[in-house]
């Protein structure tokens, strides 16, 4: 079945990038959607943004709004999650998922999952 390994996460200072990679295991089929989510220790896993199937449609949590940009590209079946001006409350461990159809912020909705990046903002 669809599978995802993510990379690119890593230790970064406040206010630096990082662009996180999804890269599936074969075709996403053109009725999903892909989605980032985070869990930081202690905490519930989180929605972090959401993709089309057909990227045209993308949406962000309040707290990312602005700084982060999920696309995909279809050609190398690939999602990408570019994180701006980071914070330290952006600490967590960075999961992919897909699901059949629209967006969602239920995690419990994705049907498949890579094993997460873990992403460390700090001085």
């Amino acid at each position: 079945q669809l599978q995802f390994v993510e990379s690119g996460g890593g230790l970064v200072q406040p206010g630096g990038s990082l662009r996180l990679s999804c890269a599936a295991s074969g075709f996403i089929p053109s009725y999903y959607a892909v989605g980032w989510f985070r869990q930081a220790p202690g905490k519930e896993r989180e929605g972090v943004s959401c993709i089309s199937s057909s990227g045209e449609s993308t949406n962000y949590a309040d707290s990312v709004k602005g700084r982060f940009t999920i696309s995909r590209d279809n050609a190398k079946n690939t999602v990408y999650l570019q994180m701006n001006s980071l914070k330290p409350e952006d600490t967590a461990v960075y999961y992919c998922a897909a699901k059949r159809w629209t967006c969602t912020v239920v995690d419990a909705l994705f049907s498949f999952w890579g094993q997460g990046t873990q992403v460390t903002v700090s001085s």
